[in-house]
Order: C-alpha cells, then structure tokens, then sequence
C-alpha cells in the first residue's frame, strides 16, 4: 500500500523532510534545533515538531516517532526517526554498523591529511567532553576524518563518525588544536561567525522491513564555503 504523506501545511519549520514511509522518517535538520527537549526547551525541538507533522496536528492521534539518535543543537544535517518501536529498537541495534559522514570546517590545518583520532571520552561535572587515556575511565571514540580543501585560515574536512559518543567530533578536532568553527564550548569565539560548521551529510542505514541499503544526504550549507574563501587578516605594522 502506497504511504500518504501528511498535507504540506504540517510540514514543521526548521526541518526539511528528506524521506517518509510507514516506518521512517528523516529530516535535515537546521542549526540551532535541539532535538529533543531539556528543562528550558520543551516544545521547540525536532521530536516535537516530528510529532505535531504525524499527528497532522491532532493531539489525540496515536501517531508518534521515536528517536534513533541525536545531533547538537547546532550541528545541522541527517536526521532519522522511527515510526514504531519495532523500527526503533532495530535502527538502535544497528546504528554502530551503519555509516555516517560529517563536514566540518575547522580552524587551521591539520598536520595529516587523512587519519583516524582515537582516544576514550569522559565527562566532567560542566557536562564537559575530554579524552583520558585510562579505558576504565571513559569510552572508546573513533573519528576519522580526510582534508578535502584548506585555506589560508581554515580546513574542509569529511569526518567519518566510527562510533557515537557525545560532542566526539568536536572535542577530537578541539584536541588537535584544529577546532570547529562556531564551536563556543570546545574551541574559540571568533567575531562574525554566525552558527557551528558541523553538519551531518550522509547516513547510510538498512531498513527496519525491507532491509534494503538507504542513504540519504544533506546538502552543505553554502555558509561553510563562504567562510573558506575568508582570508586570514594582514599583519598591521604598528606606528612608530
């Protein structure tokens, strides 16, 4: 039986949907969107605008997502949401075996051209990412990642995410002095950057029924070659 998307006036703000059926649904999400509530954010969030699109704006409506996974609130990109639980409990079960790429820009250039940041990643009482060499201590995050353009200033990175660790792009890149841009937490305040350049372009998953291999790809945004063509200021000669 054919799907019926629901009527476009429902399609939520901030979430463009790159693929409906009976059992998934994936969006690309915006920066700035959390992807799920906090103690401060309740109804703003991908998973309840998700929700209200299902519903068609029912809230007595028995339909819902689940979530498979999250991104930041100002990582941008790929997005996958169940449909059932069946479908949920799948897509978690499998979710370290499917593949999944990033674009970053990041500050400066990396020393290696292509290679894979390994370390374990703790949590300290800020909510604060860090690697620690002790496995006991933290757990294992996998990063690799290969330069595709560099500037003056900045580099273009394709990052493979090997495993799914909370803010792990962020604190391996911060940690090899090569920072996301826009990233407040990890990395440094630079004045006119508007939002974080980290965004999830390509998920490849199987599907909950089918099984069928499905990829699914969010455009970069134009925002992250802007700022590759920005060149690094001239040195001012002070006046004598």
């Amino acid at each position: 039986m054919e799907f019926k998307r629901p009527p476009k006036r429902y399609e939520p703000r901030g979430l463009s949907i790159l693929y409906e059926d009976r059992d998934l649904l994936v969006v690309d999400k915006v920066s700035g969107l959390l992807t799920v509530g906090n103690d401060k954010v309740r109804e703003h969030t991908a998973y309840y605008l998700l929700n209200d699109y299902v519903r068609k704006g029912n809230p007595k409506s028995r339909h819902r997502v689940f979530i498979v996974h999250r991104l930041d609130r100002d990582t941008s990109g790929v997005l996958v949401f169940a449909k059932s639980q069946n479908a949920k409990h799948y897509l978690q079960d499998e979710w370290q075996g499917f593949e999944k790429k990033y674009v970053a820009l990041v500050h400066r250039r990396l020393p290696e051209k292509e290679g894979v940041i390994t370390s374990y990643l703790a949590e300290n009482a800020a909510h604060k990412m860090y690697s620690v060499a002790d496995p006991k201590r933290g757990q294992l995050a996998k990063t690799g990642y290969r330069v595709l353009k560099e500037s003056s200033k900045y580099s273009l990175l394709e990052i493979e995410l090997l495993t799914g660790r909370k803010n792990q792009i962020r604190v391996h890149l911060s940690e090899k002095g090569c920072p996301v841009v826009g990233d407040t937490k990890y990395g440094v305040k630079e004045k006119g950057i508007k939002r974080l350049a980290l965004h999830a372009a390509t998920i490849s998953i199987k599907h909950p029924h089918s099984k069928e291999k499905m990829t699914f790809t969010a455009k970069v945004p134009g925002y992250f070659e802007s700022l590759m063509s920005r060149q690094s200021p001239p040195n001012k000669t002070a006046n004598n």
